[in-house]
C-alpha cells in the first residue's frame, strides 16, 4: 500500500486511484536555489557584519582601542541587521512614503540652515541648531512619509512598481478537516482563493491514515479529501506547495498547524471550531469555509412569506421542519399536518447560531383555503316569507388577523 513519499514532487495529471487506498497527494516544493532565502540571507548577514567589526578594529573610531572599535563596528552592523528586517515587513508604498518625506525633510533642514548662517549668534549655537533641525525634520518627514505612504496610488505610475502583493496574506494553510469537506476546492475555483495555498507534510500523513483506515466511512472521506488536493493543485491561480516542516514536541496535528501558521506568517483554512477558536486567541488568522458559507445565505426578514416543503415533524407540538437549499432548517408552526407538501408561510424570527441560522416561522391553514363565492338572493329570498322578510346569509371569510 502506497506512503507518502517524503520527497515531494509533482502529482502527474488524472483522476484519483479506483482502489480503497488512494495514491497519495505529493506536491510541489518551492524551490531553494533563488537568492532571498533564510541561509543566503544568513550568509549575507554574516559577511556584513565581519566586514563591520574588521572596518572598526582597524580605523578605530572616536580614537577607541582596536578591541573597543571592533565592539563598536560589530554593534553597529547589528543594528543595521534590526533596522533591516523591520524595512522587510513594511510595503512599498510606505517605503516610498519614508522616502519622500525624508528627502523633504532634509531640503527643509538645509534651507533652514541657509537663513541660519546669516544670524549673529555664535558658531557652537550656530551648528547646534543646524544639527537639531536637521535631525527633527528628517525624522518627522521619515515618519510622517511612512504613515501616509498608504494614500499613495502606484497604479498612477503605469505599473512601473508591478502588483505588490503581501505574502503575508498570499499564504494559506490548508487543514484537515476542510480538505476532507471538499468545497474550499469550489471556492478557490470561483478564484475566491488564490495565492500560496501550503499544505504541511503531516497534514498529508493524516489524511492518508483517514484514506487507509478499516471503517469504509472513513475511507471514503479520505478519498475525498485525497481527490480535492488533486483538484487543487491542478488550478492555474494557485502555487500549491508542500511544507516539510515538522514539530517532533508537539503531538496535536492542530497544534502543529498554529505553529507552523506563526513561521510562515500564514493564514489557516479550517471549518473547525474549536480550531478557530484557539487561532484566534493565539493571533492567528483565520479563513473559516462555514463562515463563508453563513454569510453567502439569502437574507430573510421576519414578516415577509417564503415557500418551504415540508420533509418531517417537529419536536414541539403542531411544528413541521422543512430546508432551504443551503440547508437552513426552517421551523414551521401549524405545518405538522402539511408533510411531503409545498406550502406558503410567514417568517417571525431568525436565529443565528454557531452552528448556523435557524428560521422560524407560522403556516396558517385556513389562509390557504380560497372563500368560495356566495350565489345572488333569489326574488323571493329578497321578499322572505314574512312581511319583514329574511336576511340572506353572510358569507364566511376568514380573519386575516388571526394567526
Amino acid at each position: 500500500m502506497a506512503r507518502p513519499s517524503n520527497v515531494p514532487g509533482r502529482v502527474p495529471a488524472g483522476a484519483a486511484s479506483d482502489n480503497l487506498s488512494p495514491k497519495p497527494v505529493v506536491l510541489s516544493r518551492p524551490s531553494r536555489d533563488q537568492v532571498g532565502t533564510f541561509w543566503d540571507l544568513l550568509a549575507f548577514r554574516l559577511i556584513f557584519t565581519i566586514v563591520c567589526t574588521a572596518a572598526g578594529f582597524h580605523f578605530r573610531p572616536f580614537s577607541l582601542s582596536r578591541e573597543y572599535g571592533a565592539l563598536a563596528g560589530f554593534l553597529f552592523a547589528f543594528a543595521v541587521i534590526l533596522f533591516e528586517v523591520r524595512l522587510r515587513k513594511a510595503s512599498l508604498r510606505r517605503l516610498i512614503g519614508a522616502a519622500a518625506g525624508s528627502i523633504l525633510g532634509i531640503l527643509g533642514a538645509y534651507l533652514t540652515s541657509l537663513i541660519l548662517m546669516h544670524t549673529t549668534m555664535p558658531e557652537s549655537t550656530r551648528s547646534f541648531f543646524s544639527l537639531s533641525v536637521f535631525l527633527v525634520m528628517a525624522y518627522i518627514g521619515l515618519v510622517l512619509g511612512a504613515n501616509k505612504g498608504d494614500m499613495l496610488n502606484l497604479q498612477a505610475l503605469g505599473g512601473l512598481f508591478g502588483s505588490e502583493r503581501s505574502a503575508r496574506h498570499s499564504v494559506k494553510l490548508l487543514d484537515t478537516s476542510v480538505i476532507i469537506d471538499g468545497r474550499v476546492a469550489d471556492i478557490a475555483d470561483a478564484l475566491f482563493l488564490d495565492g500560496t495555498v501550503i499544505i504541511p507534510q503531516f497534514v498529508l500523513r493524516e489524511l492518508q491514515l483517514v484514506a487507509d483506515s478499516a471503517d469504509p466511512l472513513k475511507r471514503q472521506r479520505g478519498r475525498r479529501g485525497l481527490e480535492v488536493l488533486q483538484r487543487i493543485q491542478k488550478m492555474p491561480n494557485l502555487d500549491v506547495q508542500i511544507a516539510d516542516d515538522d514539530f517532533a514536541n508537539i503531538a496535536d496535528v492542530d497544534m502543529k498547524l498554529l505553529e507552523l501558521a506563526k513561521r510562515y506568517d500564514a493564514k489557516v483554512v479550517t471549518n473547525d471550531f474549536n480550531l478557530n477558536k484557539v487561532a484566534t486567541l493565539q493571533g492567528i488568522e483565520i479563513m473559516n469555509v462555514n463562515q463563508l458559507a453563513n454569510s453567502l445565505k439569502p437574507v430573510v426578514l421576519p414578516g415577509e412569506t417564503m415557500r418551504v416543503f415540508i420533509l418531517r415533524e417537529g419536536k414541539e407540538y403542531n411544528q413541521g421542519v422543512a430546508y432551504l437549499d443551503d440547508g437552513t432548517m426552517v421551523v414551521v408552526d401549524g405545518a405538522r399536518k402539511m408533510i411531503n407538501k409545498t406550502i406558503d408561510i410567514v417568517v417571525t424570527s431568525v436565529h443565528q447560531t454557531t452552528a448556523g441560522k435557524m428560521i422560524f416561522g407560522r403556516y396558517d391553514e385556513r389562509g390557504e383555503q380560497t372563500p368560495r363565492p356566495v350565489p345572488a338572493p333569489s326574488a323571493e329570498a329578497q321578499q322572505g316569507s314574512g312581511p319583514g322578510g329574511e336576511r340572506p346569509p353572510r358569507p364566511l371569510y376568514p380573519e386575516s388577523g388571526r394567526s
